[in-house]
């Protein structure tokens, strides 16, 4: 997304406490967030909740944001930080109901609404993939954003963006092989 001298005098008088001009920097890159946070989780949900904190997270921290980067390249670290968080969280509650299941259920677990099977196989595919692979690779894919740009998404250096992209996309074409006669 290319940033304008608009958007550039919205998140200004953001920083300066005008409400209404952070209300339409939401506006403008809510979608982006969300389909960001989406593709990090794999779930609507989480998505949301993840793509609120993002804002609510920026709004914030909007006293720290000095330009470096595209507006939108900031939030989305702030997003990709959340998300990454929430993994993390995530893997921590999952072993902690694996355990309990393991001990007390047959382990049966409820399905999100119903979504084509190769969508479900790539958001498999993504999960995955370690955080930070996955991050390289919505960035890049999703977001198509350059591995400079992603970069500095991730704090990292162009080279290791670059590595984690290629170790994800090899992972994931590995992963996304066709599966027996019906390619399932």
């Amino acid at each position: 997304m290319v940033e304008t001298d608009e958007e550039n005098a919205r998140v200004s008088q953001s920083q300066n406490g005008d409400h209404a001009a952070f209300e339409s920097l939401i506006r403008t890159h809510q979608r982006m967030i969300h389909s960001l946070t989406f593709r990090m989780t794999g779930s609507l949900a989480d998505a949301k909740d993840l793509t609120q904190e993002t804002f609510v997270r920026a709004f914030r921290q909007m006293d720290t944001y000095r330009g470096d980067s595209k507006f939108s390249s900031w939030l989305c670290r702030i997003a990709v930080n959340a998300s990454l968080n929430w993994r993390a969280r995530e893997n921590r509650r999952t072993e902690i109901h694996q355990l309990w299941s393991d001990e007390n259920l047959d382990g049966t677990a409820f399905a999100e609404p119903s979504v084509d099977k190769l969508t479900l196989r790539v958001q498999a595919a993504l999960d995955r993939l370690p955080a930070k692979q996955r991050a390289a690779i919505i960035l890049t894919v999703y977001e198509e954003m350059s591995l400079g740009d992603a970069a500095r998404v991730m704090n990292c250096t162009t080279a290791t963006a670059g590595w984690r992209v290629f170790s994800a996309r090899a992972k994931l074409k590995q992963w996304l092989k066709p599966r027996g006669p019906n390619h399932e």
